[in-house]
């Protein structure tokens, strides 16, 4: 699968983690930022171009973190056709995916071990969308919101 991959310098370190572990998974990578740790960097510089990355499909799935994954699940929703959240468990990482067609996990790289945090991207690259007939409403009712922009 071709994963996209984000950060700014709150979740750099964690980053620096995970990129290596999805290559080994056998996972093609195309990291998005930051390339260096800058204390002064912005989140949004580097999760922006992975959500649109995303949403146009130059990859599969993405993974941006920042200090808390807030920031970057609040950006990376702001890109039509983009489905990101803040993951800290396993039953989210792999049921966001299956019944809400998740496509970004977020993550906080001060708050998410490195063991948790590849544990919550195994279960999210695993995971498949069930396209239940329940889920596609409610993800048709979520594209509406959408089209108001």
């Amino acid at each position: 699968m071709k994963i996209g991959i984000a950060a700014d310098h709150g979740g750099y370190k964690l980053k620096e983690v995970i990129h290596p572990f999805l290559v080994k998974l056998g996972h093609e990578v195309v990291d998005f930022g930051a390339y260096k740790l800058d204390n002064q960097d912005d989140y949004p510089d580097f999760v922006i171009p992975l959500a649109e990355a995303v949403a146009n499909g130059e990859v599969e799935r993405g993974i941006a973190v920042c200090g808390s994954g807030v920031g970057a699940s609040v950006a990376a929703n702001k890109v039509h056709g983009v489905r990101a959240a803040l993951i800290n468990d396993h039953f989210s990482a792999h049921q966001g995916v299956e019944d809400d067609d998740l496509n970004i996990l977020c993550l906080g790289g001060r708050v998410t071990g490195n063991m948790a945090a590849e544990e919550y991207v195994t279960a999210f690259l695993t995971a498949e969308f069930t396209a239940a007939e329940r889920h596609l409403r409610r993800l048709g009712k979520v594209h509406e919101l959408e089209k108001r922009d």
